[in-house]
Order: structure tokens, then C-alpha cells, then sequence
């Protein structure tokens, strides 16, 4: 799996979420990191393997502790990704923004546009009836 695929799995996570969230205030130990959780201690170290492996955090060991940082250049690849839409985004959001600042008539106001007047050879659309069901 590529390293933009490893990060956005690792990403899916909820719990792993949580722990990269923490990691961006600083660094930690294993045991911390765990206590947010309601999940045992093998689980906590399963979701920190899933990030290590997708090159999120780096763990070291510093005598009795396991100390996790987050890895910034792990995320950069999903960022880069992510940051080609950006400028698509952003377009059409302006574009949505641009229509909803268009005045529009008020309820209940007839509009001001004069009908369409038909051509010579213009055909009326037909007229649909419903069928009356049985009582």
C-alpha cells in the first residue's frame, strides 16, 4: 500500500484520530495515551503500530517508558494530496455563495419577468390529467 493510502487508512480511525490529536500537543507515553480510552492496553498498542507503520508517529524507547511523537512528514503526504481540491473547493464555493447573495423575490410576490411569449409554430407541452381511482 502506498504511503497516501497507508495515512488516509490510518486516518479512518476514530480512536487513532484522537491519539494523532493528542500527539500534536506533545509527546507522550504509551500509557497516557491510552487512558482516554475505554480499550485495552494490546488495543491502544495495535492503533499505535496501524500509525507507526503509515509513517504518523514514531515510537522510541526510554528505559521503562514508550514514548509516541507525532510525525509530521507522514501527514504532509496527505496533505499535498488533499491540497490539490483546494482550489476546487474553493471555486465552488464561491460560485455557491454567489447564488445565494442573488436577490431573489419574496414569497407570495408575483415575479416582475414577463412570461415567454411562444413562437409562430410553437407546440403547447401537453396537458397531463390523473386517472381518477375508484372509491
Amino acid at each position: 500500500m502506498d504511503s497516501i493510502s497507508s495515512a488516509f487508512a490510518a486516518l479512518a480511525d476514530p480512536t487513532r484520530r484522537a491519539i494523532l490529536a493528542r500527539l500534536a500537543r506533545g509527546e507522550t507515553h504509551v500509557g497516557e495515551l491510552g487512558k482516554p480510552f475505554r480499550v485495552s492496553a494490546p488495543a491502544i498498542s495495535r492503533h499505535l503500530r496501524v500509525l507507526e507503520s503509515a509513517g504518523l508517529i514514531e515510537r522510541e524507547v526510554n528505559a521503562q517508558w514508550r514514548i509516541c511523537r507525532l510525525r509530521g512528514s507522514g501527514l504532509q503526504g496527505a496533505h499535498d494530496w488533499l491540497s490539490q481540491y483546494r482550489q476546487f473547493w474553493e471555486a465552488s464555493l464561491d460560485r455557491l455563495v454567489d447564488y445565494l447573495e442573488q436577490p431573489q423575490d419574496a414569497p407570495g410576490v408575483a415575479n416582475k419577468t414577463p412570461p415567454r411569449r411562444r413562437g409562430a409554430g410553437a407546440v403547447s407541452p401537453p396537458v397531463r390529467t390523473r386517472k381518477r381511482s375508484k372509491p
